[in-house]
């Protein structure tokens, strides 16, 4: 079932004060933001005996311009580098010699300061261009496919059979069709087998997953008419301000049009709160930490193992394989109780 084609409201951060004078543009409202802390834990163990060199890599949160990250500590038995990967994702890197069976852990902390993201475009004067922001070096590749997002013909004729049955014709209504339709019939639903890797084709057919699933179908038809689209991850934090542990990741996207600059998008969170359905096209809150960006990532220093299909966990290689006898926790603190 596809959503009808919405008329374009103003993003709600830019609601109208009803007693400003005539003839006044309404002053935006203060993106909301949130400080916390942020501890990301993984302990090797389990090595087999004779292991002769375990690798070690952990994402690492980078600030840009929905977040600050500072005082950022690691605390490791072993001395670490960190090093700039593919897309500008930062790495966390260790290599041991001999490394001890019993394992050890690694701790990464950090302070962090996440902003509401918001695109305030005007579907009034869409001839208008966005306000200038960095050249994204990697534009090209948010065109290209990933393994599990291949752009063939009949992921382009899905695509174009939503945008033409919602009558879109520009990119920004065709990435609204496209969202509409992906939020319509996609279910969030983590049972089963299949979901959580972001395989556009399981998406299409099972009609359910996680975050993953959604950006998956969202990117590739995107991406299938020529509008850039881009993949990143990071981990959720609940609303309420206070100490907890994070069980899992999170995922979102953007698209980029010229008229709007990079427009995020976050269909899953749109699938589980129909309430805020308007919100996430064209939105961020602030209640999230970002830790990479891209798909089918090789790390630095390259990995031995196949690239990876998203990088938000710890990854380990002993002697070259994949080791996966690592376990992780994920804890928050937030360091102020202010929602904005």
């Amino acid at each position: 079932m596809l959503f009808p084609t919405l008329t374009w409201p103003l993003l709600l951060a830019f609601a109208v004060d009803s007693l400003a004078p005539a003839g006044k543009t309404p002053a935006a409202a203060p993106l909301r933001s949130r400080t916390f802390s942020f501890d990301y834990t993984a302990k090797v163990h389990d090595l087999p005996a004779g292991a002769r060199q375990l690798d070690l890599w952990l994402p690492v949160p980078r600030p840009d311009k929905s977040q600050d990250i500072t005082d950022l500590k690691i605390t490791s038995p072993y001395a670490y580098e960190i090093l700039t990967g593919q897309y500008g994702n930062k790495v966390l890197h260790l290599k041991v010699t001999d490394p001890p069976p019993a394992g050890f852990a690694v701790t990464m902390q950090v302070q962090a300061r996440r902003r509401e993201h918001i695109n305030p475009m005007l579907p009034a004067q869409p001839a208008k261009t966005a306000a200038k922001e960095v050249a994204d070096p990697n534009m090209s590749r948010w065109l290209q496919p990933d393994n599990l997002v291949p752009l063939d013909p009949r992921i382009r004729l899905w695509a174009l059979e939503v945008v033409t049955k919602a009558n879109a014709q520009t990119d920004l209504e065709k990435a609204r069709a496209i969202y509409n339709h992906v939020v319509a019939t996609v279910q969030y639903d983590k049972t089963g087998q299949g979901w959580g890797r972001g395989d556009i084709y399981y998406a299409c057919d099972a009609r359910r997953g996680n975050c993953t699933d959604f950006h998956a179908v969202f990117i590739g038809y995107c991406r299938a008419l020529g509008i850039p689209a881009r993949f990143s991850i990071g981990f959720p934090l609940p609303p309420e301000r206070g100490t907890g542990e994070v069980k899992g990741y999170h995922c979102w996207a953007e698209f980029y049009t010229p008229a709007t600059g990079w427009v995020p998008v976050d269909a899953s969170e749109a699938a589980k709160d129909p309430a805020r359905r308007t919100y996430f096209f064209g939105a961020h809150d602030e209640n999230r930490l970002e830790f990479s960006r891209g798909r089918d990532l090789t790390l630095a220093p390259q990995q031995q193992g196949s690239p990876l299909n998203y990088f938000i966990y710890p990854y380990a290689e002993v002697d070259g394989q994949p080791f996966t006898a690592v376990d992780k926790q994920f804890l928050y603190h937030d360091l102020t109780s202010d929602k904005q």
